[in-house]
């Protein structure tokens, strides 16, 4: 028979074990383990849901699913969704992913009513590489159908749904729009002129479509009257490398602009190196 000190030893350590071992009623419970199938039920859930903005959130979460079936098959659905906040992301999303085999959808996807959603996917085309985009790019810098395509992009619709856009990436830092570069007082040229940070955004973009209409286009906008849009023709210019434009841009040299200016000269850099006429070093000795 155990004694009464043992028996009251064993009841403190039971006592103490209990207020160790248990949790109290109002913690909370251990976190279930994170499985693939609990984190899709997430997802799938928040796609379904009526708000339109939880619908676009977990659309863009589609895009960090990298070489995932589902995630693509998702965010092309998401291309049709009633709304275009909703539509935006899909397109965002499908570019992230370089999901190829949406091609189709995403040109389709070109005829959309809401400018937003055209521009993001016009986006996401060019991040693939797929040259449906540069119609759209065209006719925001010439205002202009491109010759064979029947694409007509209306500017004043553009600038309205974009402005806002742009304003939001020169807040955010400058950079996050492709004319950011030129600093503050491109910042400022926005306020002054609407059309015009659109038309260059439209320049840079096509930068690399082949066609021969698109290397004419881009020397007229070396030539326009604002600056950020001649700025902007030439960085086209020097990255599309084609040398025979050199003598067409030459005369910015002489640009009363400084940002065009320096531009120029950095374009002619770069073509005459690409001609093989970069000029021979010669000390003054010579």
């Amino acid at each position: 028979m155990r004694s009464p000190l043992v028996c009251s030893c064993v009841l403190m350590a039971a006592a103490c074990f209990g207020q160790v071992g248990s949790a109290p009623a109002n913690s909370p419970a251990v976190a279930e383990k994170p499985t693939p199938e609990k984190a899709w039920s997430i997802l799938d859930a928040a796609l379904k849901d009526k708000s339109a903005d939880k619908r676009a959130k977990a659309v863009h979460a589609l895009g960090l699913i990298a070489k995932d079936a589902k995630a693509t098959r998702l965010a092309q659905a998401a291309l049709s969704d009633p709304q275009p906040i909703v539509r935006t992301s899909a397109a965002n999303a499908l570019g992230k992913l370089h999901a190829r085999a949406a091609l189709p959808a995403l040109r389709q996807a070109l005829d959309d009513k809401d400018t937003d959603v055209v521009f993001a996917v016009a986006d996401a085309l060019t991040e693939m590489d797929d040259t449906t985009a540069y119609q759209l790019y065209y006719g925001v810098l010439t205002g202009q159908r491109k010759s064979g395509h029947g694409l007509l992009v209306d500017q004043a619709k553009v600038l309205k749904d974009r402005k806002h856009w742009a304003q939001m990436g020169f807040e955010r830092g400058l950079g996050a729009v492709p004319f950011g570069g030129w600093g503050y007082t491109a910042f400022h040229a926005l306020t002054q002129d609407d059309v015009s940070p659109v038309r260059a955004e439209a320049a840079e973009a096509l930068a690399s479509d082949p066609d021969p209409h698109t290397a004419e286009a881009l020397v007229a906008a070396a030539h326009d009257k604002s600056w950020i849009v001649r700025a902007s023709a030439l960085t086209a210019i020097a990255k599309r490398a084609d040398a025979k434009l050199l003598p067409r841009v030459a005369d910015l040299l002489n640009d009363q602009k400084d940002a065009v200016q320096y531009a120029a000269a950095a374009t002619v850099v770069r073509l005459s190196a690409v001609a093989g006429r970069r000029p021979a070093a010669t000390s003054k000795g010579n």
